[in-house]
């Protein structure tokens, strides 16, 4: 009886003592396990007298349920103290500030584009959408290029089956537009996304972004087409900026214009962006063929039409001095955080 006291008065110091699991886990081994010193004490059982046996038996028990309570109070003990750290650890304080999220921004040719449909909004044009994938008659035909035209080598075309193809202008817009309002006077833009298979090059994608204007109605002649193009050139690239016109030729209209800017970058006194010219091309334009008058259920002897088609990658190559054109589209965010107040 008094060894068994000792050891369960020695077991109980050393399990206070055990500062983690790991210990713990050894103090049961030590005590407990199946070669432990209370497992050992039930073995010498039998060395004692037969009268001895049964209370020695029963003192061993009583006291090896002892110290198995101990030890689960101390593991249960030890693992809410773990728990407490690691919550303690854990813990949100709302209090507190929380971490900066970083903010991304529009990408440059959202940016371009959106301010090119604020500034012809704010001249009165409206805003028309329509498919990217459109038939050949729409796409080519209704704008005065019929099959045999030489025209047609002017785009390189993405022919799906059945006759249609992915728009390569935005002018399609047009035709759908006039055909809807017809014979009413109309005033819109048409911005959207055209493909051509095209070699890529700093110059040039197989897919990129248009704006194209349309304005018809009875009195509509080339000096009201000079004045929105010479509008649109001093909001977007500064206050005094001044256009040239030049002869040109497109299928649907007549006459054609190629509209230069002077150089925002020299002030137009030569440089490399302007070629030493003075002058930046951005867009052509010109008055609405009848041919396509008539095609979208218009009288061409009736009214007149103005159109003009501007790339809005070319605007913003032009706007922060970009020399080519995969950077838009490489996903690389060194390039695209330059554009944060974009």
């Amino acid at each position: 009886m008094q060894e068994v006291q000792t050891v369960v008065e020695e077991a109980e110091r050393a399990l206070e003592a055990a500062p983690d699991g790991e210990t713990l886990e050894a103090w049961r081994v030590t005590w407990l396990g199946k070669s432990g010193r209370m497992t050992l004490l039930v073995r010498s059982i039998g060395e004692l007298p037969k009268d001895e046996r049964s209370e020695a038996g029963k003192t061993i028990n009583i006291a090896r349920g002892t110290l198995q309570r101990a030890y689960e109070a101390r593991k249960e003990a030890l693992e809410g103290a773990a728990r407490a750290l690691l919550l303690e650890r854990e813990r949100i304080d709302p209090t507190l500030p929380g971490a900066p999220i970083p903010l991304g921004n529009r990408h440059p040719i959202a940016a371009v584009m959106q301010e090119i449909r604020s500034i012809f909004q704010e001249m009165g044009f409206g805003e028309a959408h329509g498919p990217e994938v459109e038939t050949d008659e729409i796409n080519f035909e209704m704008l005065n290029i019929p099959k045999d035209h030489p025209a047609r080598d002017m785009w390189d075309t993405f022919y799906t089956t059945h006759g249609h193809v992915l728009r390569t202008h935005t002018s399609p817009v047009q035709v759908h537009v006039m055909r809807a309002c017809a014979p009413e006077p109309v005033k819109v833009i048409c911005p959207g996304r055209v493909f051509r298979y095209e070699q890529v090059t700093a110059r040039s994608e197989s897919m990129f972004h248009q704006v194209e204007g349309l304005e018809i109605g009875p009195h509509v002649t080339m000096r009201d087409l000079l004045g929105v193009l010479q509008a649109f050139a001093r909001r977007m690239f500064g206050d005094v900026r001044n256009i040239r016109v030049r002869n040109s030729f497109f299928p649907f209209t007549e006459p054609s214009i190629e509209v230069d800017v002077d150089c925002f970058n020299c002030e137009a006194k030569g440089c490399s962006i302007c070629k030493h010219t003075g002058w930046i091309e951005i867009l052509g334009a010109g008055m609405v063929h009848p041919v396509v008058l008539e095609n979208g259920g218009y009288d061409s002897k009736a009214v007149t039409g103005l159109a003009f088609g501007l790339g809005v990658e070319r605007i913003a190559m032009l706007r922060y001095r970009i020399e080519d054109i995969r950077h838009f589209y490489r996903n690389d965010l060194r390039f695209l955080r330059q554009f944060q107040s974009a």
